[in-house]
């Protein structure tokens, strides 16, 4: 069988990517409950109805950009910890790399803000714990196999470290523009002392 893709085929997957552009766009400028399905289809020279060929609400829309988001964050930041010289400075690195993506006011909002409301607390917190929880969990997880933090019991640990995380991510995200990289740095610097704490010298 062919693996040559149809002219529909690309058509619709050129269609459904500019339609999560479109839709970045709008949620950043004007949050979930503020953007209306017409406005995407607007902005893109479609109809409604060929944005509910692809997502069935516009809460579905909103899951697929947040979805996006969070598999761009993912990506950098087990690429900054696969940089690492060692599991310590991976785990450094990886730290950094998030902090940084926090700073960014469209993931700041959309992830931080606007997806606990536009989801749901316990949607959000599934689709959280789907993308970071499993990252933070591997890095944890290596650090005691290598004996360079101490043998803590393992879900409580990352419950703890991914709530930490969490908290930096609000901040970042509420912080005005001209305060985030002052906030980035503390939390930096509180999280990293925390994490030192656990550390096996």
């Amino acid at each position: 069988m062919s693996s040559v893709k149809s002219r529909r085929e690309q058509y619709a997957e050129a269609t459904r990517a500019a339609l999560l552009e479109a839709a970045t766009r709008r949620f950043a400028e004007h949050g979930f409950a503020g953007t209306a399905l017409d406005q995407v289809a607007a902005d893109i020279r479609v109809t409604r109805g060929a944005v509910y060929h692809h997502f069935t609400s516009k809460t579905a829309l909103f899951q697929a950009v947040f979805e996006e988001l969070e598999t761009e964050t993912i990506r950098r930041v087990a690429g900054a910890a696969a940089a690492g010289t060692d599991p310590w400075s991976a785990a450094v690195a990886a730290l950094e790399a998030f902090l940084e993506r926090c700073c960014d006011p469209v993931y700041g909002r959309l992830v931080w803000q606007e997806a606990p409301l536009a989801l749901g607390w316990k949607l959000w917190r599934e689709c959280e714990e789907r993308y970071a929880y499993g990252l933070i969990e591997g890095i944890l997880r290596t650090l005691m196999d290598h004996g360079d933090a101490v043998p803590l019991p393992l879900e409580p640990m990352t419950r703890v470290t991914f709530s930490v995380f969490g908290a930096a991510g609000v901040a970042l995200a509420e912080a005005p523009e001209e305060d985030k990289p002052r906030v980035r740095a503390e939390f930096a610097d509180v999280i990293g002392h925390l994490l030192d704490g656990v550390r096996r010298r």
